[in-house]
C-alpha cells in the first residue's frame, strides 16, 4: 500500500541547531498515525514541515506519491492537507460558521457574487450545520452564535469540524485534548474515531499516552530529530513507548527506521 503522505530524509536547521536530521515520516490511507516524542525532539518541526508551516532545508514531501514543495499553510490546505492547531486558530468574536469558512468564504452565485462580492451566508451555513451534525456535535443550536459563548470541547469540535469539512487527503491534529477535561476528552477522541470512519488518515500528535494507545493504528515515535521506530499499541506497553522516546530502551530492530 503506498502512503498518502510521506517524507524522506527531511532537514532543518536552525543556525547550530538541527531540529530534523533525515526524519523520515509515512501514513498511509484510513489509518490513525500518532507522532510521539520527547520536548525537542523535533516533532513539531516534522508537522510543520508536513503542514506548510516550516519549509525544510533538504529531503522531500510526498502526497499521493507525487513531490510537493508547500511554501506556506495554505499550499497544503489547498493541496488537502488540513491542521488542527493546538490553539485551535479561531477567531472567538466571530460565529462558527464564520469560522469554518474563514478564508474560502462562498460568494452568491451571478452578479452580486462576481462583481459586488456579497457572501452567500444561507449556503455556508448550510453546509457548516450538514457537517457538525455528521460529526454528532448536535449540542450547538445555533450556528451563528459566537465561538467564544462555547464550551473548550465544543471549540475543539468546531476545529475538527471544519478540518474534516475541508481536509482532502489528511487531517493533522496538534494536542487536541491538551486544555480539555476528562468527559470533553472522550467527545474529541469519539471524533477523531469519526474522522477516520469516513475515510479521512489523521496525523495525531499527542503527549497524553492513554489517549494515544487507545485510538492509534500505529505510533511514530521521535527522537533527537529523527524517526527511532514506529510501533503497534497492540506490541508494546505505554511504558516501552516511554522508553524508547527518552532513549532509555533501543528501539525493536524490525520497526526501527
Amino acid at each position: 500500500m503506498e502512503p498518502v503522505l510521506q517524507a524522506r530524509k527531511l532537514v532543518k536547521r536552525y543556525g547550530r541547531v538541527v531540529a530534523m536530521d533525515r526524519a523520515d515520516f509515512e501514513l498511509y490511507p484510513g489509518e490513525i498515525l500518532a507522532v510521539i516524542g520527547d520536548n525537542g525532539a523535533g516533532k513539531s518541526t516534522l508537522i510543520k514541515a508536513l503542514s506548510g508551516a516550516v519549509q525544510p532545508d533538504g529531503g522531500e514531501i510526498l502526497l499521493d506519491g507525487k513531490p510537493v514543495h508547500f511554501t506556506s499553510p495554505i499550499d497544503a490546505r489547498e493541496a488537502g492537507i488540513e491542521t488542527v492547531y493546538q490553539t485551535l486558530a479561531m477567531s472567538p468574536a466571530l460565529s462558527i460558521t464564520d469560522n469554518m469558512f474563514m478564508g474560502r468564504e462562498l460568494k452568491k452565485p451571478g452578479f452580486r457574487g462576481t462583481w459586488l462580492r456579497q457572501l452567500d451566508r444561507k449556503k455556508m451555513e448550510e453546509i457548516a450545520r450538514e457537517k457538525l451534525n455528521e460529526l454528532g456535535l448536535l449540542t450547538i443550536q445555533n450556528i451563528n452564535q459566537a465561538v467564544e459563548t462555547l464550551s473548550g470541547g465544543q471549540r475543539q469540535g468546531v476545529a475538527v469540524a471544519r478540518a474534516a469539512a475541508f481536509g482532502s487527503k489528511v487531517v493533522i491534529m496538534d494536542e487536541p485534548t491538551a486544555a480539555l477535561g476528562v468527559k470533553e476528552s472522550r467527545r474529541v477522541l469519539e471524533l477523531i474515531k469519526d474522522v477516520r470512519a469516513r475515510g479521512l488518515p489523521i496525523v495525531l500528535i499527542s503527549h497524553n499516552m492513554p489517549h494515544v494507545f487507545e485510538v492509534a493504528d500505529r505510533i511514530h515515535i521521535h527522537r533527537l530529530g529523527s524517526r527511532a521506530c514506529v510501533i503497534k499499541p497492540s506490541d508494546f506497553s505505554m511504558s516501552d513507548a516511554v522508553a524508547i522516546m527518552t532513549g532509555a530502551m533501543d528501539p525493536p530492530d524490525s520497526m526501527a527506521a
